[in-house]
C-alpha cells in the first residue's frame, strides 16, 4: 500500500494533492501505475454493469416475464440515477478518504448486481437498476479526479486516458464478455460473476490506492470563503458542447444496428464486426485525445466533435455503400472515443482549483445526456425515419462544434 499522500499543491492542471513523486517533478512508479489500473478496472466493471442488459436483453426479458422495452428501460433507469449521484457526492464526502468511498461504492455495484441476479420481476430490477446507478455514478464521477492525484504532473493526460479507458473498453470487452457467459450459464451467472469481480475490485482498491482526503487547496478556500464557483465560462461552454455531442451521439448510436440493416443491408454478422472495430477505433482515439487534449483541450475536443458531424453527414448520404459506411463507423468511433477524456481534460483544466466537483457535474451532465439522446432518438427514428435521425444527430453534433468555437475554452492545456 502507498503512504499517504502529501496535501501540498502543485501549480496548473496538476491536481491540488498528489503524491511525493510528483511534487519532485519525478517519473510515476510502477505501483502507482497498478493503482490507476485499478481504477480503470472499476470503471470498466461499472459501465459493464450498466451496459450488459443490451447484450441479455432478449433472454433477460424472458427470465423476468417482461417486455424487451421494459427490460431495456433498465439501462435509462441507471443513466438518470448516476447523473444525480455523480455532481452531488463530491460535495458530501468533506475529509473522507477517497480509497474507502470507492471501495464502498464497489460494494454498492455487487449489491446492485447480485439483485438483478435474483429479481424475479420488474419491481426489483428497478430496485437494483438505482442501486447500481449510485454504484456507477460514485465510482466514474470520481475516477478521472483521483487518477491525477496518483502520478507525477508529466503523466496526468495519460492516468485520465487509462481511467476513462474503462469505459470504452467496457462496450469492447465487457459487454461482449459478459453476453458470452450470459449465453454460457444464463444471464443471472452474468450479472452474479460481476457481483463477484466488484467485490474483489473493491478489496484492490483498499490495497492498491494510497489514502486520499481532501485537497489542501480546496480546504483553505472553504475556510477563507473564497472557493470560486463553477459558474465559469469556460466550464459552461464545456458542458453544453458535451450535452449537444453526447445527446446526438447517442441518439444515432443507440439506432446504428438499424441504420446499418436498412442502408447497406449488412448481415448481423457484419454488424458485430463492424461494431466490434468501432470500439477497437474507439479505444485508439481515447488515448489519442487524451495525449492532445493534455496540451490543447479545446482543439481537441472541436475536432471530435467535428469527426462525429462528418461521420453521421457520410453515412446518411452514403451509407448505401457498405465500405462507405465501414469508413463511417471507423471515423465516428475515433471522434466519439475519445470525447469522455477529451471533454474531462476540458474541464479539469477550465476549474483546477475543484477537480473533484467539476467531474462530478460533468459526469452527471454526461450519463444525463446518454439518456437524452437515446429518448430523443427514438422520437425522431419512430416519426420520421433512420436517415432523418442521422441528419439530426448530425446537425445537434455541429451545433456543439459551432458552441465550442464561439464559446470560451480552457485557456491552456495541462502543465507537464
Amino acid at each position: 500500500m502507498f503512504p499517504p499522500l502529501a496535501d501540498d499543491g502543485v501549480e496548473g492542471m496538476s491536481c491540488s494533492v498528489t503524491s511525493p513523486d510528483a511534487i519532485r517533478g519525478e517519473r510515476t512508479s510502477l505501483h502507482q501505475w497498478v493503482a490507476v489500473g485499478v481504477l480503470t478496472l472499476a470503471t470498466f466493471l461499472v459501465v459493464t454493469s450498466e451496459m450488459l442488459p443490451v447484450g441479455v436483453l432478449t433472454p433477460m426479458a424472458e427470465g423476468l416475464g417482461i417486455s424487451a422495452g421494459a427490460t431495456g428501460t433498465s439501462l435509462t433507469i441507471t443513466g438518470l440515477v448516476s447523473a444525480v449521484t455523480a455532481p452531488v457526492v463530491p460535495r458530501l464526502l468533506g475529509n473522507l478518504d477517497r480509497r474507502v468511498v470507492l471501495a464502498v461504492a464497489m460494494v454498492v455495484l455487487a449489491i446492485g448486481n447480485g439483485l438483478t441476479m435474483i429479481a424475479g420481476g420488474f419491481g426489483m430490477l428497478v430496485v437494483s437498476r438505482v442501486i447500481l446507478g449510485v454504484g456507477m455514478g460514485v465510482v466514474w464521477g470520481m475516477a478521472s479526479a483521483v487518477a491525477t492525484r496518483l502520478v507525477a504532473p508529466r503523466s496526468i493526460a495519460l492516468a485520465v486516458s487509462f481511467a476513462v479507458s474503462g469505459v470504452a473498453s467496457a462496450s469492447v470487452l465487457g459487454v461482449p464478455l459478459g453476453t458470452f457467459v450470459g449465453n454460457a450459464f444464463g444471464w443471472r451467472a452474468a450479472f452474479g460473476s460481476l457481483a463477484a469481480i466488484a467485490l474483489v475490485a473493491a478489496a484492490a482498491l483498499l490495497l492498491a490506492l494510497p489514502v486520499l482526503r481532501r485537497p489542501e487547496a480546496t480546504d483553505n478556500r472553504v475556510e477563507t470563503g473564497q472557493r470560486a464557483s463553477l459558474a465559469r465560462p469556460a466550464v459552461i461552454t464545456g458542458l453544453t458542447v458535451v450535452v449537444l455531442l453526447v445527446t446526438a451521439h447517442f441518439a444515432a448510436y443507440t439506432y446504428v444496428r438499424p441504420a446499418l440493416e436498412e442502408l447497406p443491408r449488412m448481415s448481423a454478422n457484419a454488424i458485430a464486426l463492424l461494431l466490434l472495430l468501432y470500439g477497437v477505433f474507439g479505444l485508439i482515439g481515447n488515448f489519442a485525445a487524451g495525449a492532445a487534449a493534455g496540451r490543447k483541450p479545446r482543439l481537441t475536443v472541436l475536432l471530435l466533435a467535428a469527426g462525429i458531424s462528418l461521420a453521421l453527414a457520410i453515412l446518411a448520404v452514403f451509407g448505401t455503400s457498405a465500405l462507405v459506411a465501414g469508413l463511417a463507423i471507423a471515423v465516428w468511433g475515433v471522434a466519439y472515443g475519445g470525447l469522455s477524456v477529451g471533454a474531462q481534460l476540458w474541464m479539469t483544466t477550465a476549474a483546477p482549483d475543484r477537480v473533484e466537483h467539476v467531474t462530478g457535474l460533468y459526469v452527471g451532465v454526461f450519463t444525463g445526456s446518454i439518456a437524452l439522446g437515446a429518448f430523443a432518438g427514438g422520437l425522431v427514428v419512430e416519426g420520421a425515419g433512420i436517415v432523418p435521425l442521422l441528419w439530426t444527430a448530425a446537425a445537434v453534433a455541429l451545433a456543439s462544434l459551432l458552441v465550442g468555437l464561439v464559446g470560451p475554452g480552457p485557456k491552456r492545456g495541462l502543465r507537464v
